[in-house]
């Protein structure tokens, strides 16, 4: 399906404060954002998820790290580096980076223990096998991380979604370091 990026000028009007407040946020508008902003609705929903899993009550690594997984197994080219990007920024050592775009888990035990229940979720559509969510909790992940696990999932999914039914959204400048595939 062809999805147009919006311009500032060709916007719906119920979009643009939700631009703008995505913007002052980020710093600019991702390509991404101004493409859902032909809905009104979607743009909303995705940056109450975004807002949502940004609120800085969970780990940001853990939060990226269940979105480079997210991405990956859905074919979300666009997720996937923005994921990392920001994974880069966090510090998170390149290797692992490059094990997860590649569906392999990071070295750290809790950082893989939100890489496969990120990865199953999504797979199994919620069906994860009671192994996966036994060695998440042997990492030290609890209800509350596995549930917020579910937010960023849905997040990512969200926007995987869109990404695939675009047949891929262009990449903004500040992720094109981490295009995957």
């Amino acid at each position: 399906m062809n999805l147009t990026i919006l311009t500032p000028e060709s916007v719906p009007a119920e979009s643009r404060a939700i631009l703008d407040g995505i913007e002052a946020d980020l710093g600019f508008v991702p390509n991404f954002a101004a493409t859902i902003a032909a809905s009104p609705t979607l743009l909303a929903g995705f940056d109450g998820l975004r807002r949502a899993v940004g609120g800085g009550s969970f780990d940001p690594v853990r939060r990226e790290i269940a979105g480079v997984a997210v991405g990956v197994a859905v074919g979300n080219a666009y997720g996937v580096a923005f994921h990392s990007t920001v994974l880069v920024r966090l510090g998170v050592d390149p290797g692992d980076i490059e094990a997860m775009r590649r569906g392999a888990e990071p070295r750290d035990e809790v950082h893989a223990g939100v890489y496969a229940f990120a990865r199953a979720l999504v797979l199994a559509r919620g069906a994860v096998d009671e192994a996966v969510v036994r060695r998440a909790a042997a990492a030290g992940l609890g209800q509350d991380d596995l549930l917020q696990l579910v937010t960023e999932c849905a997040f990512a999914t969200l926007v995987g979604l869109v990404d695939n039914l675009a047949g891929r959204i262009e990449l903004d400048e500040p992720l094109r370091a981490q295009a995957w595939k």
